[in-house]
């Protein structure tokens, strides 16, 4: 390494350490800044303070079969066991011969039926929820809080990937079909205010475009009060980061149905997307039935539904250097307004 490079390195980690200091966390001299749930709280910008949630049906290394190498495969999944294990466990619990349960279940009570029933099928994966704001579990699950009193509007995406080989899927479309009747019948979302990709030639083509453009315009018609229900079943991967985001290397990525030809859509593309113009005062909760789904929308708490836990915590694997320069944007800031430094 050059001096001058040499230099830039000493002024990046020095610029880390001030922030660190700036924002009140727990940065020291170590190598690895961390921070309790008090100081995350106290020192998170308003962007973070959405109400956002997300139900995932396995972590993100978590695939239905051991296919770390896709390259010889269409899809990264080609097995398909993980579609929609999650969307028919949750319905099963909440839902089931569409009935309500009695009495109400708390969100770990969910997670932790939603995983013995996995088990009993032999699937391995485990339930997460994640949120932007630390969720007492012990209380009631819901996918529309009382407090969301406005329009209830939903993208719910379903891909086959008909007529892929390896790698077409075959209960995704009853995924959606099955959930889009829940939230009508349990939770009054109306007809007009539904809407559907799926790869069956009736629906709306789920290409990342259309997927895209979807979410755009359900963030666009937000108001406060109103509730958003995200929903995808389908395919899910991961691919080399290449921003430095990721602690674990990889970006996690939903597969639309011309992802050959178009992309993947990132979790990057997902926080821009939904998260970061998010009109405060609305509730959104995503459920993402896909492999290595378990952070996809980069959430900073974290429940696993595997009796590992009693409450939410900070996700533990959170890059942090990556949540002070992608989330607050203070890290070029400050280097360029109190070191004078330009990168380019």
């Amino acid at each position: 390494m050059g001096f001058f490079n040499k230099l830039k390195e000493a002024a990046v980690k020095e610029a880390k350490k001030k922030i660190m200091e700036e924002l009140g966390l727990n940065g020291g001299d170590d190598e690895e800044a961390t921070m309790t749930t008090e100081e995350f709280e106290k020192s998170k910008p308003k962007e973070l303070r959405k109400d956002i949630r997300m139900i995932s049906g396995c972590q993100d290394r978590q695939t239905s079969a051991d296919v770390s190498n896709v390259s010889s495969f269409q899809l990264p999944d080609p097995a398909g066991r993980a579609g929609g294990a999650c969307t028919s466990t949750l319905l099963n619990i909440l839902y089931a011969d569409e009935q309500v349960p009695e009495d109400d279940l708390s969100f770990t009570e969910v997670l932790e039926q939603m995983r013995v029933q996995l088990r009993e099928k032999d699937f391995t994966q485990i339930p997460q929820l994640s949120s932007m704001n630390p969720i007492d579990v012990n209380t009631k699950f819901d996918l529309v809080p009382d407090t969301a009193t406005g329009t209830k509007r939903a993208v719910m995406i379903g891909i086959n990937y008909v007529g892929d080989n390896p790698g077409e899927l075959s209960g995704c479309w009853n995924d959606v079909l099955n959930m889009k009747k829940y939230i009508q019948d349990v939770h009054g979302f109306e007809e007009e205010n539904i809407v559907i990709l799926m790869d069956d030639g009736e629906h709306t083509e789920p290409t990342r475009d259309n997927i895209i453009d979807a979410y755009k315009t359900i963030i666009c018609q937000a108001e406060e009060g109103d509730a958003i229900f995200l929903h995808y079943s389908g395919h899910g991967t991961k691919l080399r980061d290449d921003d430095g985001d990721e602690s674990d290397g990889y970006d996690e990525a939903l597969v639309p149905r011309d992802f050959q030809s178009s992309g993947m859509i990132l979790d990057d593309d997902l926080y821009e997307l939904l998260i970061k113009n998010l009109p405060d005062g609305v509730h959104m909760t995503s459920l993402m039935d896909c492999c290595h789904s378990g952070t996809i929308m980069d959430l900073p708490y974290l429940f696993k539904g595997d009796g590992s836990q009693t409450e939410m915590t900070l996700d533990p694997n959170m890059n942090l250097d990556a949540f002070i320069e992608k989330i607050t944007g203070k890290l070029m800031d400050y280097l360029q307004a109190k070191l004078g430094l330009c990168f380019d």
